[in-house]
């Protein structure tokens, strides 16, 4: 994985492959290109050559500051470093010379990342807080945005090519960035923690991207539990045998069209002195046919990142045992492969739930529901102040949110703060209702709740899924769901920090939420 250094030399005397600098986008009739603070060392050293300087042979080369735009420029000479690049901010917020929102920072240096794979070191030069604020936490916003968005933008899946691609190219081996005083406790604080973040992420994309027939779930669970273990995590995984023992009724019944069994891991986080208990549930379906209710044809290979729920909770583990907040964390990952055979499960079946409730399955394809409602209820066990559920649980989530957008419902409050850590993570989350004729249409004839609305058919999907979960969630515990189907992955082309494939959300956002509620 890439490497983290803080550095406060003279950018234009870094000994690197490539110093990175910003620049604003030209807005209104100006037509001079607008250099972010910080590099003017840099800018300094192009006053005297021929063209004009720095900002317009920059704006020659067709440089505009749009966000993520990414130019480069041979130095020849004029800084240590042998190649400028010039990575655009966007307009400034709040006027020239503002520094940009974290946001813009962390896709800024995401896209220059990626676009400088197969250098050996790499200096970023940004503006990272206003150049009137003197306080740490400016400074330490910008250089967690920094830091991850390098990290996160120089992100591959190794995959399994055998043989070598010319186009294919290592990611940055190290990256320093640039910072008033590298010596600073909160800028190397900050640092760390990206570290950290980019670490589990990375983790999460690997799981998402691995091939199903690699990641079933038996093998899921050993890789989730080996980790676990190996961040000193209490961590226990129940087999197909324990969970009938134990009543696992949803989990299992899912399951029961693979040959590969399901598995229950729980991942355990308890340091001396918590108050507070915080509740991680994760959807881990390996992959998904729709199993007797089988899904089209097009696009169901996306279906292996049906378990990128459980991939979060997981990877926020192991960032929650290396980070250490004073607060109880416990996530439970229900993991199953919902296929078609003899032995699938049906429409019509009537499943007995982990708490008790019997449940009329009308569409197989609506199976994480009904791991998760499993989960939930075993989660509700611990007694947690809150609780936080993550899956790809619905369509409906994309048709009403968008690829990049999560739906979130439960406890309003609760899903306020997800969606103000979602902001500042970078992971944007929007709150949505619960409506009562919802669950109304959910009442079932011959069992306690239908696993749909059957007379709603696909309407408010996204909607159906978070009314069923709430029935398995103990009264008095705050919890909310975030449906991540749409931001899970990412099937177009690489931009800012975000590759092709699993993206890692909202890893961020649970850690943001995390420290958070350790810090009250």
């Amino acid at each position: 994985m890439t490497s983290l250094t803080l550095v406060d030399t003279d950018p234009a005397e870094l000994a690197v492959d490539a110093v990175v600098i910003g620049v604003y986008a030209i807005e209104g009739g100006d037509t001079k290109l607008p250099i972010a603070p910080g590099a003017e060392s840099v800018a300094a050293a192009f006053s005297d050559r021929p063209g004009g300087g720095l900002a317009e042979t920059l704006r020659v080369l067709g440089a505009t500051g749009a966000l993520g735009e990414v130019t480069k420029l041979a130095a020849f000479g004029a800084v240590a470093a042998p190649l400028v690049v010039a990575v655009g901010l966007g307009a400034p917020v709040g006027g020239a010379g503002r520094a940009p929102t974290s946001e813009s920072l962390r896709r800024a240096a995401g896209a220059a990342a990626r676009s400088l794979a197969g250098s050996a070191s790499v200096a970023i030069v940004l503006p990272l807080s206003d150049p009137d604020k003197t306080g740490d936490e400016d400074l330490t916003a910008g250089v967690r945005a920094v830091a991850e968005g390098a990290l996160l933008g120089s992100y591959r899946f190794l995959g399994y090519k055998t043989k070598p691609s010319a186009t294919r190219r290592d990611p940055v081996r190290k990256v320093l960035v640039h910072v008033p005083d590298a010596g600073a406790k909160a800028a190397k604080a900050a640092l760390k923690r990206s570290g950290v973040l980019g670490g589990v992420v990375a983790r999460t994309r690997d799981w998402i991207n691995a091939a199903p027939n690699e990641l079933r779930p038996p093998q899921f669970a050993e890789q989730a539990a080996a980790a676990a273990a190996e961040a000193s995590l209490e961590v226990s995984v129940l087999d197909e045998k324990a969970l009938a023992k134990q009543g696992f009724g949803g989990i299992l019944a899912v399951g029961l069209g693979s040959a590969a069994a399901p598995r229950l891991v729980r991942i355990a986080y308890e340091p001396a002195g918590a108050t507070r208990r915080i509740a991680l549930v994760g959807k881990g379906i390996t992959f998904d046919t729709g199993g007797v209710s089988i899904k089209p044809t097009a696009g169901m290979w996306e279906m292996k990142s049906d378990m990128s729920g459980a991939a979060a909770v997981v990877a926020t583990m192991l960032a929650v045992a290396q980070l250490k907040p004073k607060v109880a964390v416990v996530a439970y990952a229900p993991m199953a492969e919902n296929m078609v055979s003899g032995s699938a499960y049906r429409p019509g079946d009537v499943v007995r739930m982990y708490n008790g409730a019997q449940v009329e399955v009308l569409n197989t394809d609506a199976e994480g529901r009904m791991i998760l409602g499993d989960a939930i209820a075993r989660a509700c066990e611990d007694e947690p102040d809150y609780l936080f559920e993550v899956s790809t649980l619905t369509g409906g989530q994309v048709i009403a949110l968008g690829k990049r957008i999560a739906g979130v419902m439960g406890t309003p409050e609760l899903c306020e703060r997800i969606r103000d850590a979602g902001e500042r993570a970078g992971e944007p989350a929007w709150p949505m209702p619960l409506p009562e004729d919802v669950r109304k249409g959910m009442d079932s004839e011959v069992a306690d709740i239908s696993q749909v609305n059957s007379g709603m058919d696909r309407a408010g999907h996204m909607l159906q899924g978070g009314v069923f979960l709430s029935e398995f969630v103990t009264k008095g515990v705050q919890w909310a769901h975030i449906d991540i189907a749409g931001p899970s992955y990412h099937s177009g082309e690489p931009f800012g920090y975000w590759s092709k494939g699993g993206t890692g959300v909202p890893v961020r956002t649970l850690v943001e939420l995390i420290e958070q509620i350790a810090a009250e």
